[in-house]
């Protein structure tokens, strides 16, 4: 008790300088010790620490402002990092990471490079309900699939790990997104990294969502669509990513992560390919490419 009243005395800017060394989830922790720590941890000296340094890129009209703008440097870090804020174009999305205040991103489809994404034949537009972004790309029918986009290193925090994501669904009767399997690259200054992944998983054991066997290959394109019927499941070699569903009801896939070191002054490409199987591609309702912190482990 005595150590407790001994700490109590102790001054606020004092406990305050301590409190922005730690992280945002320990000055949340130290607000339960007493009232005094609780004025300490609140504080903005403190939760200015922990917003990016040199703020955000420039939110869109009304984005922090409902049910009113917020009162204290903690508030807006909790807004930031409950959920995404649209920039001004309103095609990226901006978070922070609750764990380390790192910035996050989410390019939207139509912020991406999209071969024959503005032919109606290929690729068409549709409104999104459960996404920020007004609108995503839903695939047709290609059989030359590539997606690219890109974001300024400066815009990222620095000396953070990333992962990015594609964030997608699939419509009742997609075919041939699992069969050749995609390539996905990053590129982040010198460093340039590419692995095998897969947009449709192996947990169809009720044989749906497999390889329809009247796949066509790149020869005149089909007439009349391929319906989702006599599919057989197909086994993914090893050191292929997966999909994975998310708590928002998309599916996203790891293309894989980059160290953002800092002084980089550049650019990260991304990339989501398959071109050389020739076969037939439909059904992927793309929502736009996550950028987030890697999380260890």
């Amino acid at each position: 008790m005595e150590e407790a009243c001994e700490i109590a005395r102790l001054p606020e800017e004092l406990v305050s300088a301590a409190l922005a060394r730690t992280s945002p989830r320990d000055a949340c922790r130290a607000a339960a010790v007493s009232p005094a720590f609780r004025a300490a941890a609140d504080s903005d000296a403190v939760w200015a620490r922990f917003l990016p340094p040199g703020g955000l890129p420039p939110l869109a009209d009304g984005e922090l402002a409902a049910p009113a703008p917020p009162s204290s440097k903690k508030e807006l870090f909790l807004r930031l990092s409950a959920g995404p804020a649209l920039l001004q174009d309103r095609l990226v999305s901006v978070w922070l990471d609750r764990e380390t205040g790192a910035k996050c991103y989410m390019l939207s489809a139509r912020n991406l490079f999209i071969v024959w994404g503005d032919t109606p034949q290929y690729w068409t537009w549709i409104p999104l309900e459960d996404s920020r972004f007004s609108e995503g790309a839903q695939l047709m029918h290609v059989c030359w699939f590539e997606i690219r986009g890109k974001i300024h290193s400066n815009m990222l925090s620095q000396d953070t790990t990333y992962a990015a994501y594609m964030v997608f669904k699939t419509t009742d009767n997609f075919y041939g997104l699992d069969s050749p399997v995609q390539e996905a690259s990053i590129s982040a200054g010198a460093t340039n990294s590419t692995r095998k992944v897969c947009l449709q998983g192996n947990d169809d054991d009720d044989g749906e969502g497999g390889v329809p066997e009247n796949y066509q290959r790149m020869v005149p394109f089909p007439r009349l669509r391929l319906r989702r019927r006599n599919r057989r499941v197909v086994s993914h070699e090893e050191n292929v990513a997966l999909p994975q569903q998310r708590a928002d009801g998309w599916m996203e896939l790891e293309l894989g992560e980059f160290l953002n070191e800092g002084g980089d002054d550049g650019e990260v490409s991304i990339s989501l390919v398959e071109t050389k199987g020739g076969n037939w591609k439909s059904g992927l309702i793309v929502q736009g490419i996550e950028i987030r912190r890697k999380k260890s482990g």
